[in-house]
């Protein structure tokens, strides 16, 4: 296998993290996203880190997926749960350890970071191979359903 690097995300990699983005949200919503609302809601997080922080996984050197991670206060818990959203791996390297590589990556600076109570991500109810690949990990599904109630961006 290739070694893959993990990394922080950097400005320089925005167009790389909104193609990727673009690419999941067709890929598994069938949904076309905004591509300037998009632009602008990654750009806002390298100009603001407390909104989170994106990883990049590197595989022979070339960009190959990528992840968000957000943070959640509990109260309940008095500290952050990490969201593990916006993950992408690139078709061409897929099920060559992209994932698992950045999963082990956030895993271990989660463990390593104080006030971190532990990982979260959702998942859509068919995507069966996620669900697979997220129990592989040690993750347990939440006994929770998300609701939501969406406003248009400004």
């Amino acid at each position: 296998m290739t070694d893959i690097r993990i990394r922080p995300a950097r400005r320089d990699d925005l167009d790389f993290l909104v193609d990727a983005n673009a690419a999941m949200a067709q890929e598994t919503e069938d949904k076309p996203l905004d591509r300037d609302l998009l632009t602008r809601g990654v750009a806002a997080v390298f100009d603001d880190p407390a909104r989170g922080f994106y990883l990049v996984a590197e595989r022979a050197g070339e960009r190959a997926g990528c992840l968000l991670i957000t943070r959640e206060w509990s109260d309940w818990r008095c500290g952050d749960w990490w969201w593990i959203q916006s993950v992408y791996v690139l078709p061409a390297v897929r099920r060559h350890g992209v994932f698992r590589a950045l999963y082990d990556h956030v895993d271990a600076q989660a463990r390593a970071t104080p006030g971190v109570v532990g990982l979260r991500l959702y998942v859509e109810w068919e995507n069966a191979r996620a669900q697979a690949t997220y129990r592989a990990l040690g993750m347990e599904q939440e006994h929770y359903h998300l609701f939501r109630r969406g406003y248009t961006a400004t």
